[in-house]
């Protein structure tokens, strides 16, 4: 194999990881965070290198957070979620045939 052919796979395989990574944190925002928080728990344990441990605790999720506007409903400060929006029904018109 050439260098060329190398670099080439090297950056179509980390341009196909980067595409996965991107769908699944589009797709499955929870499994995702979940699948986060357990590879920086398992890198922020006491028995890994100070820099692994960094590293883990730079990856850790932020923990989510009920502010007001968040549509929570969980304080008193009436900023619930919003109400939906009126129902149209559907109108379906035959189309006139010339």
């Amino acid at each position: 194999m050439t260098p060329f052919l190398v670099l080439q796979a090297i950056v179509i395989g980390a341009a196909v990881i980067a595409s996965l990574v991107y769908a699944c944190r589009r797709l499955m925002p929870a499994t995702s965070q979940r699948w986060q928080g357990a590879l920086a728990n398992s890198l922020s344990s006491d028995s890994r290198p100070t820099a692994l441990r960094a590293i883990g605790k730079r990856l850790q999720p932020a923990a989510s957070t009920g502010g007001c506007g968040s549509g929570c409903g969980s304080c008193s400060t009436g900023c619930g979620p919003t109400p939906a929006a009126d129902e149209q029904p559907l109108q379906f018109r035959e189309r006139s045939r010339e």
